[in-house]
């Protein structure tokens, strides 16, 4: 991930528009920078007071946890799965949303995948 534009740019692009009153597309052209880059400083400039950026990264915790996890553990160890299935089952029976690749990681980390052998039977 890319760091953000400095604070300077910022202000004089944001600047250029308001005190100036520049277009977005004008102030951009004269900064260098994108047109939507412009207008989303300006219009966070308007809402916040500030130009500077928002936090970038940080925490984010599961959104398989806690009663769902148990219950998807439980699930996953009773029987044959596939990751659509269980995306389908968990929107069903626990009213969690989950995409595939939040299935296929929770599955992953708790080891409950099987292999295949070559006689297509389970390890």
């Amino acid at each position: 991930m890319t760091a953000p534009y400095s604070i300077d740019l910022r202000e004089r692009v944001v600047g250029a528009v308001v005190r100036d009153g520049l277009s977005c597309h004008k102030a951009a052209a004269r900064f260098g920078v994108g047109v939507a880059t412009a207008i989303a400083w300006v219009k966070r400039f308007r809402e916040t007071g500030s130009v500077a950026p928002a936090q970038m990264g940080g925490y984010k915790p599961r959104a398989i946890r806690g009663a769902d996890r148990d219950w998807l553990i439980a699930r996953c160890r009773s029987g044959d799965f596939t990751l659509r299935g269980l995306v389908a089952e968990m929107a069903q029976a626990r009213g969690l949303k989950v995409d595939y690749r939040t299935m296929w990681q929770f599955v992953h980390d708790e080891k409950l995948s099987y292999k295949k052998n070559r006689g297509r039977q389970r390890a």
